[in-house]
C-alpha cells in the first residue's frame, strides 16, 4: 500500500457516506505503517461515528468535561496494532490492542493518547476514563452494535455530570446511537468496499 493510497482513504472527501477526514498526524502515522485499505477504512467510519458522539455530549451534556482531541485521535488510531496482526482485520482477536499501544508508543505518540489502542475493549476496568468510555461506544455505534453494559457506564457519567436521572440519560443516549446506527451499512459498505490487504 503506498503512501498516497492510505493518505487518500484516510483524507479524501466521501459523499456515500460522507465521513470526516482522519486527523493529519493519524493519517501520516498510518501512512508510515502502510496500513492496510480495510484498517484505514474502519478507522475513519470508527472517528467519524467519535466525532458525531463528542460533539452529541457537548450539546447535551456540557457539563461532562471530555477531552475532544484525545477522543478523535483514539478513535482514529484504536486499531492501528492490527497492521502488526493483519488476521485480526477478518478474525477474533485481541493481540493488537497491546501491540498498538507498543506501536504508538514507539512513534512518539504520548501514553495518553496511546491508551486507547489497548483500551477501546477493555471499557469495563477499573479507572477508565470517560474518553476511553466514548473511542469504546463509537467503535460499537459504527456497526450498529449496542452493549448494554458500555452504554450504561456511558450514562452513568452523562447522569453525574449532568444531574440528570439515568432514566433520562438513558433514553438521550438511546436516540441518538438509534439515529447513528441507521448509517451502519453505508459505513459497513464502505470499509468492505476496501481490500484487507494491500
Amino acid at each position: 500500500m503506498t503512501t498516497a493510497n492510505v493518505l487518500s482513504i484516510a483524507l479524501d472527501e466521501t459523499d456515500d457516506p460522507a465521513l470526516r477526514p482522519l486527523p493529519a498526524r493519524a493519517a501520516e502515522l498510518l501512512a508510515r505503517l502502510a496500513a492496510p485499505p480495510r484498517l484505514v477504512a474502519h478507522l475513519r467510519a470508527v472517528h467519524d461515528v467519535a466525532a458525531r458522539l463528542v460533539e452529541w455530549v457537548e450539546r447535551y451534556c456540557p457539563a461532562l468535561a471530555v477531552d475532544r482531541e484525545a477522543v478523535l485521535f483514539g478513535a482514529a488510531t484504536h486499531d492501528v496494532g492490527k497492521t502488526r496482526h493483519p488476521a485480526e482485520l477478518s478474525g477474533p482477536g485481541s493481540a493488537h490492542e497491546e501491540a498498538g499501544r507498543a506501536l504508538l508508543l514507539a512513534h512518539g505518540v504520548e501514553p495518553e493518547l496511546a491508551r486507547f489502542a489497548a483500551t477501546h475493549a477493555s471499557w469495563g476496568a477499573p479507572g477508565t476514563g470517560v474518553e476511553d468510555l466514548l473511542v469504546s461506544l463509537a467503535d460499537k455505534a459504527w456497526k450498529n452494535k449496542r452493549v448494554a453494559g458500555l452504554e450504561d457506564l456511558v450514562v452513568g457519567e452523562l447522569s453525574r455530570a449532568g444531574g440528570r436521572p439515568v432514566w433520562e440519560e438513558f433514553m438521550a443516549l438511546d436516540e441518538f446511537l438509534t439515529a447513528v446506527g441507521e448509517g451502519a451499512d453505508r459505513r459497513l459498505a464502505y470499509q468492505n468496499a476496501h481490500p484487507v490487504h494491500a
